[in-house]
């Protein structure tokens, strides 16, 4: 099951798993939309392709909830 990250890793932008915007490579590190354009949909850590990440929401996001630490390292 994805992790569903709350920030962007490049720039700690807010991504709630319930919206629409936030990309992920193979090894879910997660970015905002506008980072994964800046980096031409390519993770900087893996070399992989960027896709977008589904949203998770209603029960399904109350009964897994997204996680809650961070990734985002100033």
């Amino acid at each position: 099951m994805l992790a569903m990250h709350p920030d962007c890793a490049r720039c700690g932008a807010d991504l709630p798993a319930d919206a629409p915007g936030a990309f992920i490579c193979s090894l879910e590190t997660t970015f905002c939309a506008e980072c994964a354009d800046e980096l031409d949909e390519r993770c900087p850590e893996c070399g992989g392709e960027l896709l977008d990440r589904p949203t998770r929401s209603g029960k399904v996001l109350k009964a897994h909830p997204a996680a809650g630490e961070r990734r985002f390292q100033s």
